[in-house]
Parts: structure tokens; C-alpha cells; sequence
């Protein structure tokens, strides 16, 4: 089991220092939110961000592009170091084109689904995909409550998934973590429960179910 920190729930003023206190905690990957303002309400995080964070990260630097038209922004977060690159089919109407653009400049590819988007979809997709991130609350901020019925969902793209990394973003917590895992789920993105506390090794060890 994988655990993602979202940096987005990080002091914003210090995220060099809180992805540096991730990798030293253990964390093997690092997950950052993007958004437009558009997509979703919220305005974060460019591919500048991203290129100053990368040094500071050990192992996979995880970039959710919460954007419109993901495929004009793939090749600046390849660029600025950003291992695995997760598009929003909801985002633009070129999905295959913007994951195919992604594997053509060396990374992986995500696929990220809301929470009341179906499933057709993704089975016509999945030989351009190399991660499925299944969205547990309505992306746009950070805090919220997993939504009802969502473990469920995890399970019915984990029988379509076949073997591809399965990442579950939203409402993580140490509490439903167990229930995620069971379902599929092999990465969980987390935030609050995560920074919560500033015990980040121990949460760390927590939500992998690696510890009480």
C-alpha cells in the first residue's frame, strides 16, 4: 500500500520544507493538486511549483491536473519532473489524446474520475492508462468527507482495472483506509488526516495500515 501526501493540505508557505519532512518521514510518493480556477473553483499549484518541489521529493511525484484541456499542459509537468501525470476525461474532449501525450514524453499516465462520472468510458481507455485515480469527494478543495457509496465504486474499477495502479483521492482517513484497500485501492491520497497532529511518520504508518 502506497500512501500519497497531497501537498495541497501542507503550510503554503513552506511546501519545500513540508516535501522535504515527507521524504524523511518515509513518504514514497508525493501528490500534487493543480487547478485552474476553471475545472474546479480553486487556483493552486503550476508547473513551476512542481519543478521547485521535485528535488525535495524522494520517489514518485504524483501531478493531478485539475485543468481544462489537460493535453496543452502535459509536456510542461513532464518537464518539471513530475513522474506520473493524471488527466480529467471530464476535462477536455481529447482525453486519449492528452494520456498518449503523456506516455510519448517518458511518464506515466493517470486517469482521474469524479465521483458521478460512469464507468463506459474507462474500459476503452485503460490501454492508455497506467493509473485509474478514482475522486471520493468532488475535486476543487481540499478537507472534504468521503461521499457515500464511493468504496464501492473503488471496487468496480479495481475489477476494471487489471493490474494498473488504483488511486483513491479524497476524505482519507486512518478510520476508512482499511475498507479502501480491501476494495483495490494501492495508492490513497492523503491530506488532512495526513498533516493532522504533525506526527507525519506515524500517520504515514497509519493510513498504510502499518501500524495502530
Amino acid at each position: 500500500m502506497i500512501v500519497a501526501p497531497s501537498l495541497l493540505a501542507a503550510d503554503p508557505g513552506a511546501l519545500a520544507q513540508a516535501a522535504r519532512a515527507l521524504s524523511e518521514a518515509g513518504a514514497r510518493w508525493q501528490h500534487l493538486d493543480v487547478m485552474d480556477g476553471s475545472f474546479v473553483p480553486a487556483i493552486t499549484f503550476g508547473a513551476a511549483t512542481c519543478k521547485a518541489l521535485r528535488p525535495q521529493v524522494a520517489g514518485t511525484l504524483d501531478a493531478h491536473l485539475m485543468v481544462l484541456d489537460p493535453e496543452r499542459h502535459v509536456a510542461a509537468f513532464a518537464e518539471a519532473g513530475a513522474d506520473v501525470i493524471t488527466v480529467h476525461g471530464e476535462a477536455t474532449p481529447h482525453v486519449s489524446r492528452a494520456l498518449r501525450a503523456v506516455r510519448a514524453l517518458g511518464r506515466r499516465a493517470g486517469l482521474a474520475v469524479n465521483p458521478g462520472t460512469g464507468l463506459d468510458a474507462l474500459r476503452w481507455l485503460l490501454p492508455d492508462v497506467d493509473l485509474v485515480c478514482v475522486m471520493t469527494v468532488n475535486p476543487g478543495a481540499g478537507g472534504q468527507p468521503m461521499l457515500p457509496g464511493m468504496v464501492e465504486k473503488v471496487r468496480a474499477v479495481a475489477a476494471l482495472a487489471e493490474g494498473r495502479e488504483l488511486q483513491v483521492d479524497g476524505g482519507v482517513t486512518a478510520d476508512n483506509a482499511p475498507a479502501l484497500r480491501r476494495a483495490g485501492g494501492t495508492v490513497l491520497v492523503a491530506g488532512s488526516a495526513l498533516f493532522r497532529g504533525g506526527d507525519l511518520a506515524g500517520n504515514l504508518a497509519r493510513l498504510a495500515g502499518e501500524a495502530a
